[in-house]
């Protein structure tokens, strides 16, 4: 479907990518790979046509249809957000007008021969095959689907679009993306800023999305379930293989073993060669060997051996300090905002040493809960901290917090005391910041880098309860593996809130919901969790399905009044034609049965032996009136009796 022609992109005497070239076919679910910074967000950005290669090119069918998803975009105000997702339907709205058009022009022309018309017929039918493919009839309901699957409820569809956070801004873009059924969706970290649920929910979309899809994505579960080929962007070159991200993990290990192996076998070769030309380039009757030697060693392609992105952060955790059994005791807690009910009587006890999560879809009130155990927020009921307990908290905009007009340096000496002041920049180095970086101000920094920065903090202090809201935003796959291992080794107690699965698996097994205002306890991890939230998914829909049938019940009377009025019209249409046909063919066979009586008659036929025009407008008749009766007996079989 899409073609990369020798792809080469450079920026200041540097090559991004080198010549390369891949085919995206139709259906294929893409997985883009690489460390940060190898051009995989340009290479979405390359599909998109959002940014030209320095050389090759991109080419792809003149109707192919391309949704993208950047992970940064302008977004849209003025409309709710039903109106904003509404404006996805835009080819739609176009295609009904042209079928107004046409409908006109068959009702009013009566040129039923022409070649006009009958484009007319066949632009008629390519349009509603279009509109048919495009859900025109039930574009409400598939709104409402895709709203309330990315986590809308039905009271946010009036609500302005600049009343939600950026985060639920694009979810409607991500809407309107999928509402286009376009035939290649390209998505930048599509699962940042949805929960858990929305994240399902879109998997199990894409299980069933007709288009190809290529992704790039920091959550490995994602990736696994729905991909099923990872291109690797490495060195300036692409690695295509055709499995999930995890398969291409242990491939790729195994082939950079293969290549380390294939460079030593071939460095062996180059020094033995290099002994031999040193030993007889001085001799006279070697001169010629070595010649040889030197000829084969600058034809030999040198073996690259792929780099490997060693940069991850290194830490773990402090010793904690020694704390009492019971850590956190809820008893009736519960959280409004004005006349806003979040949640209300919660009540449970988290001890010494347990690893809690909690889950539930967005606005549901994890953040607000783990607020309310740090005491930044009034509530109802009692949360009480336990005896001697030293909390650590990171919020879930903790990089957003730190002073910008600081360094990094500064940032970490200002809170550090202790032997952890004489580490400073060793612990900073193990969170990447070396040599220069210390001495950043914390405003030029990325997103990541602050996210980094701001897990640094919580190595300051031998915490033993750690508050951790949404700690891997911003981190890639391999920072987030090694901040799981160092939780996982954390001998203190850790609350939890994330929507990434891998992260949260092995280390959290009892679990708090967030839903419909209660706070329920599940003794499970969050695999467990997971498959028992897709079956009550299952019943929620079939539920949802049973009230839909009960409502088209209701409407279908009014419904089929239209739908008798257009097939009426329709049929009238057909009869218009067949009238027209029906007398084209009394026309032709009585041209035919003129021919033949002249052919009959002895000296007729004598006359007509050497008239070539005769016989063939004769023929052309035959012809004209085969292909008549080939429209009447299609047209008799579309008229309804």
């Amino acid at each position: 479907m899409i073609s990369v022609n020798g792809v080469t992109v450079s920026f200041g005497g540097y090559n991004l990518f080198d010549n390369i070239s891949f085919l995206i076919n139709a259906k294929d679910r893409i997985g883009l790979a690489g460390k940060n910074g190898a051009g995989k967000s340009t290479m979405l950005k390359i599909l998109s046509g959002h940014q030209n290669p320095t050389k090759g090119e991109v080419s792809m069918p003149k109707n192919c249809k391309i949704g993208y998803l950047p992970q940064d975009m302008i977004h849209q105000h003025g409309r709710s957000v039903f109106e904003e997702t509404e404006t996805a339907y835009e080819e739609i709205n176009n295609l009904e007008k042209r079928i107004d058009e046409i409908n006109h022009q068959l009702e009013t022309r009566t040129d039923y021969e022409s070649d006009a018309y009958a484009k007319l017929i066949e632009e008629q039918s390519e349009v509603y095959h279009r509109l048919d493919m495009l859900g025109a009839s039930n574009r409400t309901e598939e709104i409402e689907k895709i709203l309330k699957g990315l986590g809308f409820e039905r009271k946010d569809f009036s609500r302005q679009t600049a009343e939600f956070s950026g985060g639920w801004r694009m979810r409607i873009e991500l809407a309107k993306l999928l509402l286009q059924k376009p035939d290649i969706l390209l998505l930048d970290e599509p699962t940042n800023h949805l929960d858990i649920e929305a994240i399902m929910w879109l998997e199990e979309f894409m299980e069933t999305f007709a288009g190809a899809v290529v992704l790039i994505s920091h959550d490995k579960t994602f990736l696994d379930n729905v991909t099923t080929r990872t291109i690797e962007i490495s060195n300036q070159k692409i690695y295509d293989y055709k499995t999930n991200y995890s398969h291409y993990l242990e491939l790729r290990a195994e082939r950079r073993e293969q290549q380390e192996n294939a460079a030593k076998n071939q460095q062996r070769i180059i020094d033995q060669y290099e002994t031999l030309i040193d030993k007889n380039r001085a001799k006279a009757s070697k001169a010629a060997f070595a010649q040889s030697l030197i000829k084969k060693l600058d034809k030999m392609e040198r073996i690259e051996v792929d780099d490997e992105d060693n940069q991850a952060m290194y830490f773990k955790f402090p010793p904690p300090a020694h704390s009492g059994k019971l850590v956190i005791t809820a008893e009736h807690a519960g959280k409004k905002y004005g006349e806003k009910r979040i949640f209300s009587d919660a009540n449970f006890i988290i001890t010494k040493g347990e690893k809690i999560g909690l889950v539930g879809r967005n606005g549901e009130g994890k953040s607000t809960m783990m607020k309310m155990i740090a005491k930044k927020v009034p509530f109802e009921g009692s949360i009480q901290i336990g005896h001697s307990v030293l909390m650590g908290y990171f919020e879930q905009d903790q990089e957003e917090k730190l002073d910008t007009k600081k360094t990094v340096f500064e940032t970490i000496d200002e809170l550090a005391a202790g032997e952890v002041r004489k580490n400073i920049r060793n612990l900073l180095g193990s969170f990447l910041f070396r040599g220069d970086d210390i001495d950043k101000k914390v405003q030029v920094l990325s997103g990541g880098e602050r996210g980094r920065l701001a897990l640094c903090k919580l190595l300051l202090e031998p915490y033993n309860l750690l508050l951790m809201d949404e700690p891997t935003n911003h981190l890639d796959i391999r920072s987030k593996d090694i901040l799981k291992k160092a939780l996982i080794d954390y001998e203190g107690t850790v609350v939890m809130v994330s929507h990434d699965r891998d992260f949260m698996k092995g280390i959290c097994n009892r679990l708090f919901e967030f839903r419909e205002g209660q706070v329920k306890e599940h003794l499970c991890d969050i695999e467990e969790f997971m498959q028992l939230r897709k079956v009550e998914r299952l019943n929620e829909l079939d539920l949802e399905k049973k009230e839909k049938v009960e409502k088209k019940q209701e409407t279908v009377i009014s419904k089929q009044s239209a739908v008798d009025s257009t097939q009426e019209a329709e049929q009238k249409q057909i009869r218009n034609q067949l009238k027209k046909v029906e007398e084209n063919i009394s026309v032709l066979e009585n041209k035919i049965k003129d021919c033949d009586t002249k052919l009959s008659n002895a000296d007729e036929y004598q006359k007509l032996m050497n008239d070539t025009t005769f016989f063939d407008n004769y023929n052309k008749l035959k012809s004209d009136l085969e292909k008549e009766m080939e429209k009447w007996e299609g047209l008799s079989l579309k008229l309804k009796v």
